[in-house]
C-alpha cells in the first residue's frame, strides 16, 4: 500500500497543478513528440522503478507535450473539458476497477448506469424505456445503433444476419445528407454497408427533404435505413426532423440520429425547438464527453426498441452471469471497458436539470460573442447561422484565411483550427467547455484581432 500510495499522491500533485496552469499557459504543446521521447527514455530498463518516480517522470517528461485541451480557450474541436464532479468520478473509476459487464457481479456499476440512462432520455426528452449504452466515443456510439438498425430493417425483410450474415443479404439502403460526419462513414464501412446514398443539402448543412423522398422513391421496397443529424460539424445546424422522419416512416426505413454534440440542445427551453420531432427516430448517438464534459471516453447510444439493440450486440457465454433483467453488456460492443456510466451519473447528479441547461446556453452565449466579435473584424465574414455552438468564419480568402490560422496558432492565446467548408477554407470555432469565460471569449477575440491585423 505503500507504495500505491506513493504513487496516487504524485498523480495528485500533478493534477492539480496541470489543472492550475490551464487558465495562463499557451494552449498548443511546446516539445515535439522526438522531444517527448528522450524525455521519457526509449530503452525499457532492465530492472524495476518506483511506481511515485514512474508517474514523476511521466508527468514532468509529457508536460511539454501537452496541448491544453481543458482549456476554456480550446475551440479546436468539439471537445468539453471535464466537469469536477466527473473527473473525480473517473479517478474512482480507476481505482474500483469494476468489471461493468454483467449486472450480478457489480450491481453499484449496473445501478449507475441504470439511473444516468434514465436522467439521459428525461433531460434529451426521448422515449422512456430505451436502451441507453456507453461507448468509446460517437463513432461507436453511431456503430451500436446502426448495427441495431441493419439487422431490424433485414429482419424485416426476412433476412437473419445473426444467423446468416451479410453474403447474400438484401441490400440496405443508407440515404444521408451530403454534410454528415465522416464517423458515420466509418460505421457504416465497419457494418458491411458501403458508401450511403448522399443526398443534397442547404447551405447550412441540413439534410434536403425533397432530395430525402426522391431517394426512398427510387429504392422502392429496399431495406432502407435515414440517417439525420443534430448539430452539423460546421454551421451547427439541424436536420428538419418532423418532416424527414414522416418521410422515412411512410417508407418504412429505420431512422438514425446523429447527435453527438447538438442532441444536448434538448435540455434548454431557448434551444429545445431545434430537436423538435427528433424523438420519433429510431435510435440517437450522442458523446458525453462534448457538450456535458465528462472525460474521455464516454460515447452513449441509445435505442427505441432494447430488444433490437440487445439481439444485435448481446454476448452470451457459458460462464458469464446473465441476469433476467439484462446486462450492460447487453447494448455495447465492448466486454472489457470502463465504467462510464458512473461518471456520467457524477455530472448529472453535479449539475442537477437546470446546471445542464444553464451549461447548454452558456456554451450557446460564448459561440454568439464569437460571431460578433469576428464580424467586427476588418475583411472578416461569418459564413454560417450560429444557432447553437459553431462559428465558421473567413477573411477575404483562402490565404489570408490561413495566415490568420497560423498566426493564431503561433501567438499560444487561444486553439482554433482550419477547415474546409462548402469549397472554402474557414476558421472553424467549436465552443464546447464548460470552464470557458467571457474573458476566455475575449481573449481569444484579441488574439484573432492581432492576427488578422498582420496576416
Amino acid at each position: 500500500m505503500d507504495a500505491r500510495e506513493a504513487a496516487l499522491r504524485q498523480a495528485y500533485d500533478h493534477a492539480l497543478r496541470w489543472l492550475a496552469s490551464l487558465s495562463d499557459r499557451p494552449v498548443p504543446a511546446r516539445a515535439s513528440a522526438e522531444e517527448i521521447v528522450r524525455a521519457l527514455g526509449a530503452e525499457l530498463p532492465d530492472d524495476p522503478s518506483p511506481p511515485a518516480d514512474v508517474v514523476d517522470l511521466l508527468a514532468t517528461a509529457c508536460e511539454p507535450g501537452l496541448t491544453a485541451f481543458p482549456s476554456g480557450r480550446f475551440y479546436g474541436f468539439v471537445i468539453g473539458g471535464t466537469e469536477p464532479a466527473a473527473l473525480a468520478a473517473d479517478w474512482l473509476v480507476s481505482a474500483w476497477d469494476q468489471n461493468c459487464v454483467m449486472r450480478a457481479v457489480s450491481p453499484a456499476y449496473t445501478a449507475a448506469e441504470d439511473i444516468a440512462g434514465a436522467w439521459l432520455l428525461d433531460l434529451l426528452g426521448l422515449p422512456g424505456g430505451s436502451a441507453v449504452g456507453y461507448t468509446t466515443g460517437a463513432t461507436m456510439a453511431n456503430f451500436t445503433c446502426l448495427a441495431a438498425g441493419r439487422d431490424a430493417v433485414l429482419r424485416r425483410a426476412g433476412w437473419n444476419v445473426a444467423r446468416d450474415g451479410l453474403a447474400g443479404a438484401p441490400a440496405v439502403h443508407v440515404v444521408v445528407g451530403e454534410e454528415r460526419h465522416m464517423a458515420i462513414d466509418v460505421a457504416l464501412r465497419y457494418l458491411g454497408l458501403g458508401h450511403p446514398d448522399a443526398v443534397g443539402a442547404d447551405d447550412q448543412g441540413r439534410i434536403d427533404p425533397d432530395a430525402l423522398r426522391r431517394s426512398l422513391a427510387a429504392a422502392g421496397e429496399c431495406p432502407t435505413i435515414v440517417v439525420l443529424q443534430a448539430g452539423e460539424i460546421h454551421s451547427g445546424a439541424f436536420d428538419p426532423f418532423a418532416e424527414t422522419i414522416r418521410a422515412a416512416r411512410e417508407a418504412g426505413a429505420w431512422v438514425h440520429i446523429d447527435g453527438a454534440f447538438g442532441l444536448w440542445a434538448a435540455v434548454s427551453p431557448p434551444y429545445a425547438h431545434l430537436t423538435a420531432g427528433c424523438a420519433d427516430a429510431d435510435s440517437w448517438a450522442t458523446d458525453a464527453h462534448k457538450t456535458l464534459n465528462v472525460p474521455y471516453d464516454c460515447g452513449i447510444a441509445i435505442v427505441r426498441d432494447p430488444a433490437t439493440v440487445r439481439a444485435a450486440m448481446g454476448v452470451h457465454g457459458d460462464y458469464l452471469i446473465q441476469h433476467e433483467q439484462g446486462d450492460p453488456s447487453d447494448k455495447v460492443p465492448e466486454l472489457s471497458r470502463r465504467g462510464r456510466g458512473f461518471t456520467v451519473w457524477a455530472a448529472l447528479r453535479s449539475l442537477g436539470r437546470s446546471g445542464v441547461a444553464d451549461l447548454v446556453e452558456r456554451l450557446c452565449r460564448h459561440a454568439s460573442a464569437f460571431a460578433a466579435g469576428i464580424a467586427a473584424i476588418d475583411g472578416a465574414t461569418v459564413l454560417n447561422d450560429v444557432v447553437f455552438t459553431q462559428v465558421c468564419a473567413e477573411f477575404g480568402s483562402d490565404e489570408r484565411t490561413e495566415r490568420v490560422l497560423s498566426r493564431l496558432l503561433d501567438d499560444g492565446t487561444t486553439w482554433i483550427s482550419g477547415s474546409t467548408w462548402r469549397g472554402r477554407r474557414v476558421m472553424r470555432i467549436s465552443v464546447s467547455n464548460w470552464s470557458t469565460t467571457d474573458e476566455d471569449v475575449t481573449r481569444a477575440l484579441d488574439a484573432i484581432r492581432r492576427a488578422a491585423a498582420t496576416a
